[in-house]
């Protein structure tokens, strides 16, 4: 098959992938209405074509919290890379600093910032959940600052976690063991199998000191979603604030007014999301959310971007609708599932090109001319002069 888009890395990752890991990546949250809309919400936007332009190759170099990157997207925090590809953390981590852009490590990884850290020393982001348990969760904030962390994103949206039906239908993180039956759908799956088994058993590395956390990737991720914290409350962000003295980042905002709150707490940047269409069902899409946000929040507050991304005119959208930039989550872990490190390559490379390309037909030279005529390059369907 020949791979030419990130659609055709995600039918290459559902055909190496057990359905209990592809699904767990690729669904949503009840009816998946959130879900689909996150994709469907950016057809309705449309891109100025100007013509007659002719220039150098666009420059996609911008800025987020202070610091220069090569493209205008990082690969945002996915949880459990590790079981879709061994060592699949550090995988996605080499390819995007390979790229020049910054990786974001989840809570529910496999691989620990110390494991990440220790093979690639380019701009690491960590993602944290906060928990119930204060220990733990001061563990892995000095995890962090001894892993050179730039940047702190904690994730908000999920105080109760909702219904993934695909996932219950699967028992994904209700299994704590491998059950026979399990066993015969990785035996479906040769090649990831093998691959896996290389490293043996996968263990969240993180809690594996921690016995009440149990044995194994299935176990400790159904313990740790547990461990969530249910009462998180603004005070809980404004002390976290006071102990985290790097950039501190707000994951999970879909509405104006909680965007101001961050901002006024000093927070240094959100993230509007609506955690890929994986939480509130029937939610607005983020590119739906993010014009009344960026309006709320004012120009020179970092705002970015992540849920649908699967073009790189998707990631022009949402920069000319008023993002900073974008986070990837499953464009570039279908690719971690279909080919590894080279697959993450081959992702970030396909959105490379597409934005490229994309800039160029629009007559646009830049992301920095593309932020400063926000409004100008992209319109809603039917409202062009």
């Amino acid at each position: 098959m020949t791979i030419v888009n990130i659609d055709d890395l995600r039918l290459a990752a559902e055909r190496r992938l057990p359905k209990l890991f592809f699904d767990y990546i690729d669904g949503g949250a009840f009816s998946e209405e959130t879900y689909r809309r996150n994709r469907a919400d950016f057809s309705g936007l449309a891109l100025r074509q100007t013509v007659l332009r002719a220039r150098a190759e666009p420059d996609l170099t911008t800025t987020l919290l202070g610091q220069r990157h090569a493209l205008p997207f990082m690969l945002g925090p996915v949880g459990f890379l590790g079981l879709y590809a061994r060592q699949g953390e550090q995988k996605a981590a080499l390819a995007a600093h390979a790229a020049g852009i910054p990786f974001c490590l989840s809570t529910f990884s496999i691989a620990s910032l110390a494991d990440v850290r220790r093979v690639t020393d380019g701009p690491l982001h960590f993602q944290l959940y906060m928990l119930d348990d204060a220990s733990l969760a001061e563990e892995l904030l000095t995890a962090a600052e001894d892993a050179g962390v730039e940047t702190l994103f904690v994730t908000v949206d999920t105080a109760i976690t909702a219904i993934r039906e695909r996932d219950v239908r699967n028992g994904f993180r209700s299994l704590t063991r491998i059950t026979p039956g399990l066993f015969a759908s990785f035996c479906l799956r040769p090649a990831w199998l093998l691959d896996i088994a290389r490293g043996g058993m996968p263990s969240v590395r993180a809690v594996e000191h921690r016995a009440d956390f149990g044995r194994g990737a299935l176990e400790q991720a159904a313990n740790l979603s547990r461990r969530i914290d249910k009462t998180l409350s603004w005070d809980d962000i404004r002390r976290l604030r006071d102990r985290w003295k790097k950039p501190l980042v707000i994951k999970g905002i879909l509405a104006p007014e909680d965007a101001e709150k961050a901002k006024a707490i000093g927070v240094d940047a959100v993230v509007v999301s609506n955690h890929g269409g994986r939480q509130l069902d029937g939610a607005l899409s983020t590119i739906a959310a993010l014009p009344a946000i960026r309006a709320a929040v004012g120009r020179e507050f970092t705002l970015l971007l992540d849920g649908g991304i699967r073009r790189g005119s998707d990631v022009v959208k949402a920069i000319g609708m008023g993002a900073d930039g974008v986070m990837l989550g499953r464009a570039y872990t279908y690719g971690l599932a279909a080919g590894g490190q080279a697959g993450v390559s081959h992702a970030i490379d396909i959105l490379h090109r597409e934005i490229a390309i994309t800039l160029t037909l629009m007559g646009c030279g830049s992301i920095e001319e593309l932020k400063e005529k926000a409004g100008h390059f992209v319109f809603r369907h039917g409202s062009a002069g």
